[in-house]
């Protein structure tokens, strides 16, 4: 940002933390804080850490003082949290956190971004309740203001893990270091958990399989590797065989029977592990196996974007529409210079905008200046 859009968009953000009721995290003497200050000019961002408050008071009288562009406290918990260095801060245990982000899910528009890490956001948040029967109310749902979600468990039997622990339910959540031989174990029971995913991800794709003309089918056989003409043509004449023993009688012993199952199941791309992931909850793993990460403040606002950190209820989030539930500027004509050509939907409308010099609302023009896209004019 140039010096004049610096001061627009802070401008905008003081006007904010002034009026808006801010919510803090429990404990929040216990957790270290941080914060980007907007800098005109700065090639890098550069943030200030190791900062502890005595309460909440203190706390939202610093946010309202200092109009930070980016505001984030620890997800651990400290004896002293504003020590200057991690191993004097004291880890006394840490939140269970979750970190969806678009950015890792898929690429294209904004609103279609958004759209599908909610879906992502949806599938962890019903492994979670269903299959680990987590206590709703000890979870935290928040909005990131950016390209995501983050999902806080506050959950006391879980403070106390490390990263090893972590890892282990952020694998299984992701679908990760999956053994075949043990999902084609046993019954195929219809109940929430891997083993009902794995197979319907395996009858899907052998289905699809059957469902492509018989050269495209051979093709797509013969071209991965280890498969030959011959384990092709023995897949394809025994498909429906295969397709009732995954369905009636899964046992693993298929895999040693079936060439072209051994193959497919142990790759690690493809199309059957593109149906596969497709029923993980595709989380940020860093995130959750970190102890002592530092997480955006649930009530402030995102200096990328200009938008709400904004807390939900657990059953609101499907019909949540961030481009106009956590937009908290208005619509004043601001005049911008806009680098690109590009359409912005936001508050209910798309807005097409050109390059150059135009007007556009308040709420596009600060998100345009956070995102680096356009600057005041």
């Amino acid at each position: 940002m140039n010096p004049a859009t610096t001061a627009f968009v802070r401008q905008r953000f003081t006007e904010y933390f002034k009026k808006t009721v801010l919510v803090a995290p429990p404990a929040l003497e216990q957790r270290e804080w941080g914060f980007v200050l907007f800098n005109p000019g700065a090639t890098e961002m550069r943030m200030r850490r190791h900062v502890g408050f005595l309460g909440r008071d203190e706390l939202f009288e610093y946010l309202k003082n200092v109009v930070p562009q980016h505001t984030y406290y620890s997800t651990a918990y400290y004896e002293k949290p504003d020590a200057g260095t991690m191993g004097e801060k004291g880890w006394c245990g840490a939140d269970l956190i979750f970190d969806l982000d678009a950015d890792h899910i898929v690429r294209g528009a904004y609103d279609l971004m958004l759209a599908r890490v909610k879906e992502e956001t949806e599938k962890l948040l019903a492994i979670l309740l269903d299959e680990f029967g987590m206590d709703p109310k000890t979870i935290e749902l928040v909005f990131s203001g950016g390209r995501g979600y983050h999902v806080h468990v506050r959950d006391l039997a879980f403070r106390g893990w490390g990263s090893a622990e972590r890892r282990e339910l952020i694998d299984y959540i992701c679908g990760i270091g999956i053994d075949p031989a043990v999902m084609l174990t046993g019954k195929n029971i219809k109940t929430p958990g891997w083993p009902s995913r794995y197979r319907d991800a395996l009858l899907e794709y052998v289905r699809w399989v059957g469902s492509l003309p018989e050269p495209e089918a051979m093709a797509h056989l013969t071209g991965l590797e280890g498969i030959g003409k011959e384990s092709a043509v023995t897949f394809l004449k025994n498909r429906e065989e295969i397709l009732t023993g995954i369905e009636r009688h899964p046992s693993p012993a298929i895999l040693k029977t079936s060439r072209v199952l051994s193959v497919v199941t142990a790759q690690q791309e493809g199309e059957f592990r593109k149906r596969l992931l497709a029923r993980a909850a595709l989380a940020d793993e860093p995130v959750t196996t970190d102890t002592k990460r530092l997480i955006r403040l649930p009530t402030s606002l995102h200096g990328g974007s200009g938008m709400r950190v904004q807390p939900l209820e657990l059953r609101s989030l499907h019909e949540f529409d961030p481009l106009t539930d956590a937009v908290v500027f208005g619509t004043r004509d601001v005049r911008v210079d806009c680098r690109m050509a590009l359409k912005m939907p936001m508050l209910g409308s798309t807005y097409e905008l050109q390059k150059g010099i135009i007007t556009v609302p308040e709420a596009v023009a600060v998100f345009l200046c956070c995102r680096g896209m356009a600057e005041i004019a």
